[in-house]
């Protein structure tokens, strides 16, 4: 197969830190084109990555050497920008989440479905190794029945003028930061969770929610919690409580590609910590997109669109649950 050209829809902050090296960096992709609103801003992220730069996004997709594109826009754009791509005839990996609504995520969905393309959300962390090797620990039964899931993602504040800040653009902290909880537990538990509670702590002077936390449980009673925010120290983690021990993951969604994972499992009256190895996340990501398209460009579809389709819907139905039942503090 001939290398998956990529262009890139915005020229975000995290997305010059992180995704556009492991675009760069993934064997079969290469990024090809750069495209900002903003001239100088395009010309700075080209020369930095040595792509073409394009002003205006509709350019970028009117180009035919792009075979696929990055979304890194605010949260809010998400929805057109990627609509525009796929009608363009371009695969789409658009950062999480998806969307801001259930009702858009859907008509993406149905799109790529339709047009026969691949539609992902760029989550990293369910292509690390660590979190295989802890799901296939639980099904051995390493930690006796599972019996609750605790996750968090939290980190300090950010500066004023922060897109987290702007809810035009679809800031706030459950759709920035609270969806990291929410996907881990749908891949521990399956995706057919109930939410049953929650809190947001609401800021009246940006008009975000700031943090929060949530209760869910499964079908066959794992009870779980989330919390999430940026007022606080750093933090990401999860812990998978069993009838007979514990496993916790630190650092569990966003690890350095330097960083060596390690699993510590604690029972009635032994603990044991099992190191594995370092992976960069975001590279295993981009490849397996651009394998989804290799299987595409075959087959004429997605075959797993079906499955990946569902898990994005269903992570915004339940984003939409949290946000609906919250109980909502108001800061002062």
């Amino acid at each position: 197969m001939s290398a998956l050209r990529m262009g890139v829809i915005g020229c975000s902050a995290f997305g010059g830190r992180t995704m556009l090296p492991a675009i760069r960096d993934t064997p079969g992709t290469t990024l090809t084109a750069v495209a900002s609103r903003d001239r100088a801003r395009a010309v700075a992220f080209a020369d930095r990555f040595r792509c073409d730069p394009v002003v205006g996004y509709e350019n970028l997709l009117s180009r035919e050497d792009i075979d696929a594109v990055y979304i890194a826009l605010p949260n809010a754009l998400h929805h057109e920008a990627a609509l525009a791509a796929m009608e363009s005839g371009k695969h789409v990996l658009a950062e999480k989440p998806l969307t801001t609504t259930v009702g858009d995520t859907v008509e993406l969905c149905r799109t790529a479905a339709e047009e026969g393309l691949v539609l992902r959300e760029n989550f990293g962390f369910p292509h690390h190794g660590q979190h295989r090797r802890v799901r296939s620990l639980v099904d051995d039964g390493r930690i006796g029945r599972l019996r609750h899931m605790e996750g968090s993602f939290c980190f300090p504040p950010l500066p004023g003028n922060d897109i987290r800040y702007r809810s035009d653009l679809g800031g706030g902290a459950l759709l920035d930061v609270g969806v990291y909880p929410v996907r881990a537990m749908q891949y521990f538990l399956g995706d057919d969770l109930t939410v049953t509670g929650a809190v947001l702590r609401h800021d009246p002077v940006s008009g975000v929610d700031v943090s929060g936390g949530f209760t869910a449980c499964s079908p066959d009673g794992v009870i779980a919690s989330g919390t999430f925010g940026f007022e606080h120290s750093f933090g990401s983690r999860y812990r998978l409580w069993g009838s007979t021990g514990q496993l916790t993951v630190e650092r569990a969604f966003t690890p350095p590609p330097w960083y060596t994972p390690t699993l510590r499992i604690v029972s009635q009256d032994h603990t044991e910590e099992l190191t594995l190895p370092a992976e960069h996340q975001l590279v295993s990501c981009v490849k397996a997109f651009a394998d989804a398209v290799g299987v595409a460009r075959d087959r004429g579809r997605d075959p797993a669109h079906g499955e990946w389709s569902t898990t994005a819907v269903r992570t915004a139905e339940l984003v939409a649950a949290i946000a609906a039942t919250a109980h909502r503090i108001r800061l002062p």
